[in-house]
C-alpha cells in the first residue's frame, strides 16, 4: 500500500500508469499538479472564470471517466494541455456561432421581415420547452429557473438556497442534459 505523499514524488508517467489501474490517488495528484496551471491556460484564452473552471473540471472529469482507454502515459500535460485548448476553441467557435446566428436573427427582426409560420413555432417551442422546464424535479427547476430566468450567477444562487456551488453547477448541467435529451426530438420535428 503505497503512502499518499509518495504521490508528490511520483512522475506524470507513473501517475498516468497508476489512473489507468484507477488509483484515485493518482487521479488526486494530478488533478492538484495541473488543475491550477490548467484554468491558467483556459482563462488566458477565454477571459471568462466560470467557463474556464467548466472547462477544466470537463477535462478532469473524462481524464477519469476514460482512463483506461486514454493513453497519456508518454505525455500527460500535453494531453492535458491539447484537451484544455480543444475545449476552449470549441467553446470560441460556438461564441462565434452564437454570434452569428444573433446577428442574423437581429437582421431579421429589423427588416421587419416577421413571418405568421416563425411566430407560430416560436410560441409552440417557448410553450414546449417551459413545459419540459416543469417536469423537472423542483429542486432542479427552481435553480434552472434561478439560473436562467433571473440571471443569478451559480454562487448567488448557492447563498440564496444554501447550497454549495458544486451542486449548483451539478444541477444546472443535469438540467441541461435532461432538456436536451427530451427535446431533441421536438426541435427536429419543428423545423
Amino acid at each position: 500500500m503505497r503512502n499518499v505523499r509518495d504521490y508528490d514524488r511520483f512522475s506524470d508517467q507513473e501517475l498516468a500508469e497508476l489512473l489507468s489501474e484507477a488509483d484515485r490517488n493518482a487521479f488526486s495528484q494530478i488533478f492538484k499538479r495541473y488543475n491550477r496551471i490548467l484554468f491558467v491556460h483556459a482563462y488566458k484564452k477565454l477571459e471568462q472564470q466560470e467557463v474556464a473552471e467548466d472547462i477544466v473540471q470537463e477535462v478532469f472529469s473524462v481524464l477519469w471517466q476514460k482512463r483506461e482507454n486514454i493513453n497519456v502515459a508518454t505525455n500527460l500535460s500535453g494531453y492535458l494541455y491539447t484537451a484544455v485548448k480543444n475545449k476552449a476553441l470549441d467553446f470560441i467557435a460556438r461564441k462565434k456561432t452564437e454570434a452569428r446566428y444573433v446577428d442574423s436573427l437581429k437582421n431579421f427582426v429589423n427588416n421587419a421581415v416577421v413571418l405568421t409560420d416563425h411566430l407560430v413555432r416560436e410560441k409552440q417551442m417557448k410553450e414546449i420547452i417551459e413545459r419540459e422546464i416543469s417536469k423537472l424535479p423542483a429542486k432542479m427547476r427552481a435553480i434552472f429557473e434561478m439560473s436562467r430566468n433571473q440571471h443569478l450567477s451559480h454562487k448567488e444562487i448557492a447563498v440564496k438556497l444554501n447550497l454549495s456551488e458544486q451542486t449548483v453547477t451539478d444541477q444546472i448541467k443535469k438540467a441541461l442534459k435532461i432538456l436536451r435529451t427530451r427535446m431533441g426530438m421536438c426541435f427536429f420535428i419543428m423545423m
